[in-house]
């Protein structure tokens, strides 16, 4: 598990982010139609999975508004924006910002994304949520780079992650 802090008090994550050089778990989150995603859909492309706690929060809106604005100069790339709203919230949120290049996709169902992933809040006041989290992936989902933001309200590193591409 890892320690993670919300306004500096430790909080506990359910495991470990995938490490560099492993092959991501596979997935299936709701879009916003409610069809399913999973990783395999993604296969032959590179794929920067932005995970949050929650749309409705501004440093969360920050980073789905951040890569949006990045995704149009990445080739071969998805932008995955992950978190436990609803695909309804998160539709709303992208219609408002005119959020175009990233696809929002929820684990609202049953949290499967979260455990898998080891990101999953496990105590604190956002148990249940996910830990603010950026991994990027290879074309065959191997896992390039991982960051899990130490501090719940601070931006991922995005130069970082997107560095991880070149």
């Amino acid at each position: 598990m890892a320690t993670i802090t919300i306004g500096g008090n430790e909080i506990s994550t359910s495991g470990q982010l995938p490490e560099v050089g492993t092959q991501a778990p596979d997935f299936k989150l709701k879009k916003a139609d409610l069809s399913e995603a999973s990783l395999n859909d993604y296969s032959g492309k590179r794929v920067i999975l932005n995970i949050f706690p929650s749309i409705d929060t501004d440093v969360c809106a920050t980073s789905v508004r951040n890569f949006n604005k990045r995704a149009t100069e990445l080739d071969n790339t998805a932008v995955l924006c992950i978190s436990r709203d609803t695909p309804f919230a998160q539709k709303r949120f992208a219609n408002d910002e005119e959020i175009e290049n990233v696809e929002n996709l929820s684990d609202v169902i049953d949290g499967s994304f979260g455990e898998k992933y080891g990101l999953t809040m496990t105590s604190g006041p956002l148990a249940g949520f996910h830990s603010r989290a950026v991994i990027v992936l290879d074309e065959q989902g191997k896992v390039m780079y991982n960051e899990q933001v130490p501090e719940i309200a601070d931006e991922p590193n995005y130069l970082e992650a997107l560095k991880s591409l070149l």
